[in-house]
């Protein structure tokens, strides 16, 4: 026999396809001399007092479908997360693929967008998702890659209460700033990273040395890019193994006083 839906059921379903659609949309951020679109997504249990926040850094291919399935990912772990559209000067809301002319595309658009520029978005959005959260709200900034750089330099600019970089491409050519990060930070890195080579990580933990709330992470196996489900470097393993351990770390660095 075929199943069905009764009235009650059907609206039921809609109310709650409603509520989800409330939770996860975009908003505009910003002033109107200096506004950009972010991506927001929201705790089922909505803001409560003390709800944390994260400011989700996208890759170079912009806020896609993996970028938005990450912070809907950390809004279920409870988080507020905004994810700001930083290619919005060229090219706003591109969503890009990982191959052929969408890499090409990605490419140039890093090269197009000033990283200070995308720091002064980035504290825009820190700045609306503390309002989001009220006075004891903290927040961290969770990057990848080009985003996992952005992570680590708000950091040092003191934006956000702790990072966690993940594949974080250049961070080994800006540890002039490492001295500046005064908050808990938590680096991941693939062992198959040809973009970030053993040395690079080896450089980064140099520098890191002298913070004692500083963690980092090798995945063996891994290449770059391994949390993306979306390419071919995915690494389930890894990918699941750093999402736990970004959850405890985030819980002790943004735990608020007992």
């Amino acid at each position: 026999m075929a199943a069905t839906q009764s009235a009650s059921g059907a609206a039921a379903g809609t109310a709650t396809g409603a509520a989800a659609d409330a939770r996860r949309r975009w908003i505009r951020v910003g002033t109107d001399a200096h506004a950009f679109d972010a991506y927001l997504s929201l705790p089922p249990g909505g803001t409560r007092p003390g709800t944390p926040g994260i400011v989700l850094i996208q890759e170079i291919f912009g806020v896609n479908e993996h970028i938005r399935a990450v912070a809907d990912q950390y809004a279920l772990d409870g988080y507020v997360v905004m994810a700001p559209d930083l290619f919005w000067r060229e090219a706003p809301r591109v969503e890009l693929g990982y191959a052929g002319a969408d890499m090409e595309r990605a490419l140039a658009l890093r090269q197009a967008t000033d990283p200070n520029l995308a720091l002064d978005d980035i504290a825009l959005t820190a700045q609306a998702l503390r309002a989001q959260l009220g006075p004891n709200g903290k927040i961290a900034a969770v990057g990848y890659c080009f985003g996992g750089l952005l992570a680590y330099l708000s950091a040092a600019r003191g934006l956000v209460d702790a990072a966690v970089p993940y594949y974080g491409g250049g961070i080994q050519r800006a540890l002039d700033q490492a001295s500046a990060v005064r908050v808990p930070i938590q680096f991941h890195y693939g062992e198959r990273d040809a973009h970030i080579p053993p040395e690079a990580v080896e450089q980064v933990r140099a520098a890191m040395a002298g913070n004692p709330r500083a963690e980092i992470h090798v995945y063996p196996g891994a290449d770059h890019g391994f949390n993306c489900w979306a390419r071919g470097s995915y690494h389930q393993p890894s990918a699941v193994l750093a999402h736990g351990r970004t959850l405890t770390f985030l819980a002790q660095a943004l735990a608020q006083p007992a």
